[in-house]
Parts: C-alpha cells; sequence; structure tokens
C-alpha cells in the first residue's frame, strides 16, 4: 500500500515551468527596441529608460532587448524566475 501511494505521488508530479520566461523571450528578441518585455515582466522604470533611449539611438539600443530576449530563454525556468520574477534584476 506504501509503495503505491509513493508511486501515485511521483507520477503526478510536473516538472517545475515558468509562466513568464517563454513571453518574455520572444518579446525581447521581436520587440525588444520597445522594451515591451520590460514592461511585461514589470520593470516599468528600466522600460521606460530603454525606449527612451531607443528612440534617442534610432532604434540601435534594440540590441539589448535582443540579447536580453535570448539570455530569457537560455536560462532554466527555475533560474529565470529565481533571477527575474522574485529578485527583480532589471538589466540582464
Amino acid at each position: 500500500m506504501e509503495i503505491q501511494g509513493k508511486q501515485e505521488n511521483y507520477n503526478n508530479q510536473q516538472p517545475y515551468k515558468s509562466e513568464k520566461k517563454l513571453v518574455a523571450g520572444l518579446l525581447g528578441i521581436l520587440l525588444g527596441t520597445f522594451a515591451i518585455h520590460k514592461f511585461y515582466l514589470g520593470y516599468t522604470k528600466t522600460g521606460i529608460i530603454q525606449l527612451v533611449l531607443s528612440i534617442v539611438t534610432c532604434g540601435i539600443v534594440g540590441i539589448v532587448g535582443f540579447i536580453e530576449g535570448i539570455i530569457y530563454l537560455t536560462k532554466s525556468d527555475e533560474e529565470f524566475d529565481r533571477t527575474y520574477v522574485q529578485n527583480q534584476k532589471e538589466w540582464f
């Protein structure tokens, strides 16, 4: 009986999945120039700074969003949540 109960608990466990990682990564890659990924993660002040810099430099700062999008997607789900959702790391 005990073994069967443990097996049921083990089979019902699902791997950890970040809710914001994929969307934030794709927004960073596709719309990094507009800092949409920053606003999506709740970094309003940082998003405004990146947006203003992007306007001033005619979109050249958009490469920062592209790089951040790649970084977001290459991190594990747990590491992404720990770094960008819980600890609120705003840049890279």
